[in-house]
């Protein structure tokens, strides 16, 4: 073969189409980084998904996900995060609450990071500040802990005679002790007891539910946990088997049979931080990129829990629920 055909030949063959498999290889890839399960946390993967697509940028046509789900064992998030650190992806999706935030953050100081998290990102330290992060971190708070007061004030509402209230927390959640400080102090201003309980695995909130039942307590607050909100099954069948009514954060309580809840939705700041990451990957700085907050803080209530549990929901609270399950 002649120099010049040769030539022509390897012009032709670089103006081919790349094959499919060579455009996904081509494709920017994301690292999910998760403190929760892909089962329970279904909705919220769609809903991020959903802002990725807003940005433009659509999971096997121009982007690649690579996932890594801790399944409540927070201590595996460092190696999870290192890993996607060292697959050289283009932007850490830290979701699933502040294990998972903390953990990308301490693996990378130049891959950009958006987390979901519930609480202040200031006094975890992620971000220099709400409207100008700095550095590679930005992303979605709940600010969910923050909320403890009011949905205490809630939960005495809902049941004006209660005097003793269980709250149940997860010691390895890092916000966790500042969420019971704020909910002790304000059930201190209320005149109510509150019975702190600890729990980390599936045993742990049987045995937990056992001392409340022994403790005849009136009523369970459902402390700000990935993990817990990742077990709102087995909360809810254990609270309705003991007749303990439930306040806890997030809709997917009361829509998995729980009593009621209040606070932002999962699903809307999932979707944001989907959007932040696709403008990431078009070229924004995560710097510049202010932490997102939420504007609405809805109160569900669940009418076939509140029958099962043999309660009357009293006319007041039933008037400021932004949704009733009937």
């Amino acid at each position: 073969m002649r120099r010049r055909e040769f030539i022509t030949i390897l012009s032709v063959a670089a103006a081919w189409p790349l094959s499919p498999r060579a455009q996904q290889l081509a494709s920017p890839v994301v690292g999910f980084l998760s403190g929760r399960s892909p089962a329970e946390a279904a909705s919220a993967l769609s809903a991020f998904r959903q802002g990725l697509g807003e940005a433009g940028y659509f999971e096997g046509k121009n982007v690649t996900i690579e996932y890594r789900w801790a399944e409540g064992r927070y201590d595996q998030l460092p190696a999870m995060a290192a890993e996607l650190v060292s697959h050289r992806v283009a932007v850490i999706a830290a979701t699933g609450g502040e294990p998972s935030a903390l953990a990308a953050k301490a693996a990378t100081s130049t891959v950009p990071i958006v987390f979901t998290i519930g609480s202040d990102p200031t006094q975890l330290g992620l971000v220099a500040s709400l409207n100008r992060p700095g550095a590679n971190v930005t992303g979605v708070t709940f600010i969910y802990t923050q909320l403890g007061a009011k949905r205490l004030e809630l939960l005495r509402q809902f049941m004006p005679k209660a005097s003793a209230v269980a709250m149940l927390v997860n010691p390895d959640f890092p916000p966790a002790s500042v969420e019971v400080s704020e909910v002790q102090a304000a059930a201190q201003s209320f005149g109510l007891q509150i019975n702190v309980l600890k729990a980390s695995t599936e045993r742990e909130i049987d045995t937990a539910f056992t001392t409340m039942v022994q403790q005849k307590v009136d009523a369970l607050f459902i402390g700000t946990d990935p993990f817990l909100l990742g077990q709102r099954d087995q909360l809810v069948e254990l609270a309705t088997r003991h007749a303990i009514p439930t306040i806890s954060t997030s809709r997917e309580f009361v829509d998995a049979g729980g009593l009621m809840s209040y606070g932002p939705s999962l699903a809307n700041g999932y979707r944001q931080a989907g959007v932040y990451v696709g403008r990431i990957l078009g070229g924004a700085n995560p710097a510049d990129l202010p932490v997102l907050q939420p504007t609405s803080f809805p109160l569900f209530i669940n009418l076939k829990a509140a029958k099962k549990l043999g309660i009357t929901v009293p006319a007041n609270v039933l008037a400021l629920a932004d949704d009733v399950i009937d």
